[in-house]
């Protein structure tokens, strides 16, 4: 989500100060009588002040996307992320501030207009000290769309067209590696818990289908007023994204996580989302015990078996993959 550079209080008012220094000296510089100089660059330091602040805010304004406007997916990744009820109350604070230095600009023209050259400077010191005491009471709201722009700088762009599963599960079971070994897509792991720390996507183009397989962060067994922003991350991608859940298992149990609970939380997938899962068995190249994977394979339907890194099993889920398009558009 782009959001423009936000300023500080302190930058846009030493952007509307110097620029009505400008205008002041080039009304100083013209040819008009000297009586009336005195009140028309004071009015002329008004209005560019006060113009100058309003672009400021409007340009941010104008730039940021109506968050009603995007889609759901983007809506809850923005208020997972940083609060959408804040958000816009920040953007809010910029549009009153707009409005009353507006009515400021009016005000304090009419009131240079009336007064005498020489109350002229006091009538534009004390707009200039109301400008100042607007801009100053949004400060915590330009912070806050400053903290916003930071944090959603890496918002994942999606193509919606795309046919798109996304792939869940525990921590370090495998998401990750299977989406390097399906894509091209790079995505940042390390070897501890909740390693992938923001939505990872990945595109695969297929006998002229275009498929696109997002990497989730880990997901743990547990309600969803207890789960953390990353596994919330998880959650909206799999609300609104997924045409397909592709849920990995770690059949080694390496990952630290128990089949049992693995199982678990597939079955609250399942329960929750309604949409079609495919569950895979990941690392069976390192099952020691067989036999105690196998009683958790039996309780899945048609589950896949994979070693995503060395790649077995990859061609599978491409082909499940396939079957899954072609059957979504022949019902459709």
């Amino acid at each position: 989500m782009f959001i423009p550079t936000v300023p500080t209080p302190e930058e846009v008012l030493d952007k509307s100060f110097s620029r009505a220094k400008k205008a002041a000296n080039k009304v100083r510089s013209s040819k008009i009588p000297r009586y009336q100089k005195s009140k028309q660059t004071e009015e002329a330091r008004i209005k560019t002040a006060c113009q100058v602040t309003q672009e400021t805010f409007n340009s941010i304004l104008e730039k940021v996307p109506k968050i009603s406007t995007l889609n759901m997916f983007y809506q809850d990744y923005i208020d997972v992320v940083v609060g959408v009820d804040q958000f816009k109350k920040s953007l809010g604070a910029l549009k009153w501030a707009v409005d009353i230095i507006a009515k400021f600009e009016n005000q304090y023209v009419f009131k240079i207009r009336r007064s005498s050259p020489v109350d002229a400077s006091k009538v534009r010191k004390e707009a200039f000290g109301r400008l100042s005491s607007v801009v100053y009471r949004i400060e915590d709201e330009l912070n806050f769309l400053d903290f916003a722009k930071q944090k959603l700088r890496n918002m994942p762009t999606i193509d919606f067209k795309a046919t798109t599963a996304v792939i869940a599960g525990f921590p370090n079971v495998g998401k990750s590696t299977l989406l390097r070994q399906l894509t091209t897509a790079e995505p940042k792991v390390a070897d501890y818990p909740f390693t992938t720390t923001g939505i990872q996507i990945g595109h695969l183009e297929h006998k002229w289908a275009h498929f696109q397989f997002i990497d989730t962060p880990g997901l743990l067994d547990r309600p969803v007023q207890d789960m953390n922003e990353i596994e919330l991350n998880a959650m909206v991608a799999l609300e609104h994204l997924a045409n397909l859940v592709f849920y990995i298992f770690d059949a080694s149990e390496t990952s630290g996580y128990p089949l049992e609970s693995q199982l678990n939380l597939y079955h609250e997938i399942k329960h929750v989302f309604k949409t079609p899962v495919q569950c895979i068995f990941n690392k069976m190249d390192l099952v020691e015990d067989q036999e105690h994977v196998n009683k958790y394979i039996e309780q899945v339907e048609n589950p896949l078996m994979l070693s995503a890194s060395q790649g077995t099993g990859v061609p599978e889920i491409i082909a499940k993959m396939e079957e899954f398009d072609n059957e979504s558009k022949k019902s459709s």
